[in-house]
């Protein structure tokens, strides 16, 4: 088989073990089907593949595929009516979201992250009322579009059981509301009352139905400690157990969930959850900025991960994650764009750059992250929180074909001093508008602004025509009372330490 050279100046491969970038010069990349191949002067994968097909070429950087490592929706809340709130006041503020065709929603983030070089999306799906058969036909309607793009994709239904609108059981908020409310927002929370058995029942169904599927892979995504009772935890442990899929956890994303562990149990919300025997090097823990050094030391001690969120911890006034800290004990740590990134959109490339300068504290010799640990945290690490571990973030033979080209000259027009460092200048200065091409498992999905399997502006009309329509008797109910639950929410937690 003839295979593809990708072409380009420089590539950047991956990482050594001490973190400094690899990288490689004047160098071509040989695909066979979805994975690479070779790695070598380009002159000598030229002469060996003289019947190979080009891509790429001069003036291109290529580096693996970027990952999204934590990721809900397409269009964002703030789009579709909810406002940037402290995350337990937004999930009463959510009622008044548009309903958007999955596939539709689905699509517009995904062109978002590919057009920023994600080739990858860790998608944990928080939210789907209704039976088993309504949550799988929604799951796959958001699986099938990233299939139709092209896009590899992380798929979980997050799992939960209790507490779906506060810190406390549904029944007691219900029955702590004017009766005015107490109808219809326990009809709102049934919705979302599907058994953890189906739900779990829900997991194995996708599993079994993607399993043969190169950019699919189910895993298991437990919620949070405050949406699940001490039995979906032994329950999530012994699918862990029986199956070996990943795992990805909100934890400790706000002070008043640290609150609810001290609550619940005494301590610690990771330590509570490793007494399951959750923690390990399955388990990625989304957010985690109320961790304290002790639990980040247990985390890094059982091998596990983190994914850090810069954007949403910022927007939803969860705080500072002291990523420093992450870094330095050495657990690998991700980065995950969540609802929205700052600029209320799926910016890989601004996310690392957020990121990278958030965390410089004041002083000269405070710790801060560097480039080349940012990048990592987008690559290599993000691959790490996926099924697909050990397959990409890196490039390199026996790799998927990830691989991202950016047209240099537009990242460092009009000028760049040649002396600073290739990934510092990618991650200081690097927009979307560099992306040149985007190839997931060897096959390109978008090339010079373009999308090669979808119609992105179709995709755009279609879901412009569909919410320009008014809104529907039951998103104007839905929007009412959000605006009821408010106070009630807000009152909850009025006496409740906030930090």
């Amino acid at each position: 088989m003839s295979g593809t050279l990708v072409i380009a100046d420089r590539i950047i491969t991956g990482f050594s073990a001490d973190g400094a970038p690899e990288i490689v010069e004047d160098a071509a990349i040989l695909m066979e089907n979805d994975t690479i191949a070779a790695i070598g002067p380009t002159a000598d994968l030229r002469c060996a593949h003289p019947q190979a097909r080009e891509i790429g070429g001069r003036g291109l950087v290529a580096i693996p595929g970027l990952v999204n490592a934590h990721h809900h929706v397409g269009l964002t809340p703030f789009q579709l009516g909810a406002r940037d709130q402290p995350l337990e006041l937004w999930f009463p503020e959510r009622l008044a979201m548009r309903d958007v065709d999955p596939r539709l929603d689905t699509l517009f983030a995904a062109f978002e992250m590919v057009a920023s070089g994600v080739t990858t999306v860790q998608h944990l799906h928080s939210r789907a009322p209704g039976d088993s058969g309504a949550v799988i036909a929604q799951a796959e309607a958001i699986i099938g579009a990233y299939v139709e793009l092209g896009m590899r994709a992380s798929y979980s239904f997050a799992l939960r059981d209790q507490n779906r609108m506060i810190y406390d059981a549904d029944e007691a908020f219900v029955a702590s509301l004017p009766e005015v409310l107490r109808r219809p927002t326990a009809a709102y929370l049934a919705g979302f009352g599907l058994p953890l058995a189906d739900q779990i029942a829900v997991f194995h169904a996708l599993r079994s139905r993607w399993a043969a599927v190169p950019l699919i892979g189910i895993q298991i995504a437990p919620s949070n400690l405050h949406w699940l009772s001490d039995s979906a935890l032994e329950s999530t442990a012994r699918m862990a157990e029986d199956t070996r899929a990943p795992m990805h956890m909100h934890l400790l994303e706000t002070p008043y969930q640290a609150e609810y562990a001290r609550r619940r149990t005494g301590g610690s919300a990771l330590a509570h959850v490793d007494s399951f025997g959750l923690v390990g090097p399955q388990l990625t823990i989304g957010h985690g900025v109320w961790m304290t050094p002790d639990d980040i030391a247990l985390l890094a001690e059982r091998g596990g991960c983190l994914c850090h969120n810069c954007s949403s911890n910022l927007r939803l006034k969860s705080g500072t994650a002291d990523l420093n800290r992450f870094l330095a004990s050495g657990m690998p740590v991700a980065l995950g764009i969540d609802e929205a990134g700052i600029n209320d959109d799926r910016d890989m490339l601004q996310e690392m750059r957020l990121a990278l300068t958030l965390h410089r504290g004041p002083g000269h010799a405070t710790p801060n992250p560097t480039a080349a640990q940012i990048l990592r945290m987008a690559t290599e690490h993000g691959a790490a929180t996926t099924p697909f571990a050990g397959r990409i973030g890196r490039l390199a033979p026996g790799r998927l074909a990830d691989i991202v080209l950016l047209d240099w000259q537009k990242v460092i027009w009009p000028h760049q001093d040649p002396g600073l460092a290739l990934v510092d200048v990618l991650v200081r200065r690097a927009k979307t508008g560099a992306v040149h091409t985007v190839l997931v498992g060897g096959a390109t999905v978008y090339c010079e602004g373009r999308f090669t399997q979808i119609d992105r502006d179709a995709v755009l009309e279609d879901i412009a025509r569909a919410l320009a329509a008014p809104r529907s008797e039951a998103e104007m109910a839905m929007k009412h009372l959000a605006k009821a639950l408010e106070g009630p929410v807000a009152g909850f937690y009025r006496t409740w330490p906030a930090a």
